[in-house]
């Protein structure tokens, strides 16, 4: 039994192999989800990862603070288009959609997490848009920015270091491929992390790694909520 409300502390570090989780049913038939953190059943600040099985569709519903998606597998679809393996894709607040997939597909998905404020719609395509040069041997491809908050793909060369830093507005992380490591732990692929405001930590890879990233997003202050982890 997955809990109403789940890892809403966000004083809290979390990691999660997301393919160690077992799938859950949606309202919606032939729709899973794998929730990493929820603030209600079916509303609210919500991740999970989601998948949709060939012909299935959600019935058209709104995003009151926006939707996040990157496509992980498969082709994700509603009535502005197709989006294959690695597009990324923003839903401003206030914005409504009815999304389906043919062929099925897997999403990593935040809803309801935006700034009132941030209204950019956004389409990109990850897997055509050039790398930019990082910091050391880190390329780096930027999704978003808003305020203080940082999105983009990280892919680190095979044996790359990064200096100790702090995370002022938090860190999470969806390892893509490869396998990400700190002092703290070992992440392969599919791990799910989140970070708090100002945690600080000491990244490396032993192998090609990519990334997916958020800065500087999460509550400089923790909520009153005690945290649950009860997968």
């Amino acid at each position: 039994m997955i809990p109403t409300m789940l890892n809403m502390d966000f004083s809290q570090h979390v990691v999660i192999g997301t393919s160690n989780l077992d799938w859950i049913t949606s309202p919606a038939a032939g729709v899973l989800r794998k929730p990493l953190e929820r603030e209600a059943k079916e509303s609210g600040h919500t991740t999970s990862i989601v998948q949709y099985r060939p012909g299935s569709a959600f019935s058209s519903h709104p995003h009151p603070l926006g939707e996040e998606i990157l496509v992980l597998d498969g082709v994700f679809s509603d009535e502005t288009g197709d989006y294959p393996a690695g597009s990324y894709i923003r839903n401003p607040p206030g914005s409504q959609h009815a999304p389906f997939s043919q062929q099925g597909c897997t999403l990593f998905v935040k809803l309801n997490h935006f700034s009132p404020n941030d209204l950019a719609q956004v389409r990109i395509d990850t897997q055509s848009t050039p790398w930019q040069q990082g910091q050391g041997g880190l390329e780096v491809m930027p999704l978003h920015h808003f305020e203080t908050e940082h999105t983009a793909l990280v892919r680190w060369p095979a044996g790359e270091r990064f200096q100790p830093h702090r995370h002022f507005g938090g860190e999470e992380i969806l390892v893509l491929s490869g396998e990400f490591r700190d002092e703290h732990g070992v992440y392969p692929a599919g791990t799910w992390l989140r970070s708090p405001h100002l945690s600080e930590h000491f990244p490396w890879v032993e192998q090609e790694t990519v990334i997916f990233v958020k800065t500087g997003h999460l509550p400089l202050h923790s909520q009153s909520q005690l945290p649950d982890t009860d997968l």
